[in-house]
């Protein structure tokens, strides 16, 4: 399975965040994998949410007003979408897969990852 992250590396906070998750080697459309953002900062890493392969969704509770987080089976692709970004949402920005069993909020449950894409957010 390979993921590739992509979007635009500056932001303003006035705009909307979006990124695009690029899988390969696996499909969204099956049952092995649960798909999730996850981001590193310089206060660590955290996960932001999560599609499960059931269809539904798990957003971190800080986000769920601003976080929007979708996928394009007929693309095999994963979106993330934070509205008003703030200076602090500037972090490198993972997508990661993990079999549908295992936690949603620990990184060792993830056996997929992406490089990582730096996002900026300006004002």
């Amino acid at each position: 399975v390979q993921l590739r992250e992509s979007g635009p590396g500056l932001v303003e906070s006035s705009q909307t965040l979006s990124l695009t998750c690029t899988v390969s080697g696996a499909s969204l459309s099956g049952s092995d994998y649960d798909w999730s953002w996850i981001r590193q900062s310089g206060k660590g890493q955290k996960w932001l949410g999560t599609i499960l392969h059931s269809g539904g969704y798990r957003i971190d509770t800080p986000f769920q007003r601003r976080l929007t987080i979708s996928k394009d089976t007929s693309k095999n692709m994963v979106y993330l979408q934070l509205e008003s970004p703030k200076l602090e949402d500037t972090a490198v920005y993972y997508c990661a897969a993990k079999a549908n069993a295992l936690p949603v909020r620990s990184a060792s449950s993830y056996d997929y990852w992406g490089q990582g894409t730096q996002v900026t957010v300006s004002s």
